[in-house]
């Protein structure tokens, strides 16, 4: 036995202890080394049980007419894919979507991947679970932050970028995009007495390491406050979830009700009612982003939706105008998706009379469409665009990036027809026009001091802040810390790396790194970043030389690992002692670390292919670290 005080994490020893103790293990435990697998195709599988949908109601009539004098539970119906997991002699065996309540999809390898799925459970016999898989509003978010960071098209929900993420032919994109599970119902077990009892079902499936959909008991004299204060509680909810779900408890009496050809008559589902008002669309504005994307906005008459007045929403891109069949006057009707985000439901008039700008609204340069996939999209052509420039300045400011307060998109927008500003140099170069600042309207002593104090405490920066601030295509605050970490945080390696040097840096590939290149061999951009080192303070990471024993080698890991908790442990030791790893195997590759010398694996058959030597985790250990 041992103790862990609160707050302090368990070393792996005493994490596979409690494994051992209690016959979970949980899908993100660092134990685990669940890799991620290709496949060519997503199978169909049968569901032995039909995985049936509920019923629906959409009014508090309805609910009312469902319930009578017994007890039931009201749980969140999550809004994501619903799932089934198998379980046999305590393993995960399979996963499967719902598809059409007969025949699913096998995700078994993705479900893996998933964040809060036990892999292991104490429960022997056989056990069948289902659930909505589903991506939290949070981690949506951070998602659609880095797409727009690299200049792509942001996901329009977290139910579809859910779907699409467990439905990868590679699971590693599952794995990548925080996918949760939330059980809402035990479909069936051996030999369990649950008490008649709905609720000791969900107990028991918490006690196994589920994570279950929230809950509370109810009857006919407290369902009403019950529903308000679920819906009163979405906004804050981080889980997306589109209505409730009524069940009975007594398990026997629901099972008694049976089923119709396409519900089970022991639960109903609540629908949230989106609350829908009509307008008149008045204008499309066109809104060009630093990348040249110009993003359609449709402005209407103000109406007031669940609480709040709205007169905008976004259009996304030129095929969902075309969709919609929008025109200048027609009457549409607008909701907000999850209480939150408004969005058009529907065009009543369809004029379809909208023309795509020729020209930016900004700069007046030519305007282009271009498809990607299925979706049509407009672009500013102009490489010197006014509104990217001020895109790229209110990026250049951002948290994330230079870190300078004060500088918001208006101010930028005002120094820049001013003349203040030309260029990012010009930032640090503004206490040239103090008196001019401190007249202009809306500004004084005070603003101006605020701002240059801001600009001068940037000064002292992370290398990796100016490359993010730099708007290079593809790299935002992630990869440009993976990018400067990868060459040790020294610019002018950076300046000197081939498209070689920086596709073997993991996670850059080498499209990206042919733009990165492309950008830092430009005259142009190689003046603007010599001028902007001469105004910053790059913060200098210490490093001991004496421990950098791997400094000058890169390593590629792959296969399972018996002496260490996973492989991001043993890339943090190779880090530490100053070497690299990567994710794919090259000519520079000093050596690929993998304990099945003999597997046909892609990545043994290039080290072969290109000479690199393949060795055990215990012969790096001996060969480097000794």
């Amino acid at each position: 036995t041992f103790t862990i005080s609160r707050g302090q994490k368990p070393t792996a020893e005493q994490l596979k202890e409690v494994e051992k103790e209690t016959g979970i293990i949980l899908s993100n435990s660092p134990t685990q080394h669940a890799g991620t697998v290709t496949v060519s195709e997503i199978n169909k599988v049968k569901h032995e049980i039909p995985m049936l949908s509920l019923d629906k109601c959409h009014s508090i009539k309805e609910i009312e007419d469902f319930i009578g004098k017994d007890n039931y539970y009201i749980s969140v119906k999550c809004d994501g894919l619903s799932t089934r997991l198998i379980y046999e002699n305590g393993e995960l065996i399979s996963a499967a979507t719902r598809g059409n309540g007969e025949l699913g999809q096998d995700v078994t390898f993705h479900a893996k991947q998933f964040k809060n799925i036990p892999l292991s459970i104490s429960y022997k016999d056989r056990l069948v679970v289902d659930g909505e898989s589903v991506i939290l509003y949070n981690d949506f978010e951070d998602i659609n932050a880095k797409m727009l960071e690299e200049g792509l098209e942001p996901y329009k929900n977290p139910r579809n970028l859910c779907s699409g993420s467990v439905r990868q032919l590679d699971s590693s994109v599952t794995a990548n995009r925080n996918v949760r599970f939330y059980a809402f119902s035990l479909v069936s077990s051996e030999d369990i007495d649950f008490n008649n009892s709905f609720e000791n079902q969900f107990k028991y499936l918490k006690g196994l390491g589920f994570d279950v959909v929230e809950y509370k008991r109810v009857n006919k004299d407290n369902i009403l406050e019950t529903i308000e204060w679920f819906a009163n509680s979405i906004e804050a909810n981080n889980i997306p979830s589109d209505g409730l779900v009524l069940t009975y408890d007594d398990i026997a009496y629901g099972v008694s009700l049976g089923r119709t050809a396409k519900f089970p008559r022991n639960a109903i589902a609540f629908k949230w009612q989106d609350e829908i008002k009509e307008t008149i669309l008045r204008e499309i504005e066109w809104s060009p982003s630093r990348t040249g994307l110009i993003n359609p906005v449709a402005i209407f008459d103000t109406i007031d939706l669940e609480g709040t007045n709205v007169s905008r929403a976004s259009l996304h891109n030129i095929s969902y105008v075309e969709d919609l069949k929008l025109g200048i006057g027609d009457r549409i009707t607008v909701y907000k998706a999850n209480m939150i985000i408004p969005q058009i439901a529907e065009n009543l008039t369809k004029s379809d009379n909208l023309t795509i700008p020729s020209v930016c609204p900004v700069c007046g340069g030519a305007t282009e469409v271009r498809q990607d996939s299925d979706t049509k999209m407009l672009y500013c052509s102009n490489t010197q665009c006014a509104a990217k420039k001020i895109k790229s300045f209110s990026h250049f400011v951002e948290r994330n990036a230079m870190n300078i307060e004060g500088l918001s998109e208006a101010t930028l927008e005002k120094f820049i027809s001013l003349g203040f500003i030309k260029d990012f140099v010009d930032i640090y170069k503004l206490e040239t026009y103090k008196d001019k600042i401190t007249n202009l309207e809306g500004f004084g002593e005070k603003s101006y001091e605020n701002i240059i104090a801001s600009i001068n405490a940037s000064r002292e920066c992370m290398l990796y802040a100016l490359i993010n601030a730099l708007g290079i295509p593809g790299i935002g605050s992630a990869n440009a810390k993976l990018l400067c970490k990868a060459f040790d945080n020294d610019l002018d390696k950076l300046l000197s790396a081939t498209v070689e040097d920086i596709s073997a840096v993991e996670g850059m590939g080498e499209i990206l790194a042919t733009g990165i290149v492309n950008y830092m061999q430009d005259e142009k951009n190689l003046k603007l970043i010599d001028e902007l080192r001469k105004e910053l303070n790059f913060i200098k990471i210490i490093v001991d030389e004496s421990t950098q024993v791997l400094a000058g080698k890169t390593f590629v890991i792959t296969g399972s690992l018996n002496n260490y908790v996973n492989r991001d442990e043993l890339k943090s030791i190779i880090e530490e002692k100053g070497g690299k790893v990567a994710g794919s195997v090259s000519a520079k590759t000093t050596a690929l670390i993998n304990n099945d010398a003999t597997s046909n694996s892609s990545k043994n058959k290039k080290a072969k292919e290109l000479g690199v030597e393949i060795i055990t985790e215990a012969q790096f250990e001996e060969m480097y670290l000794a």
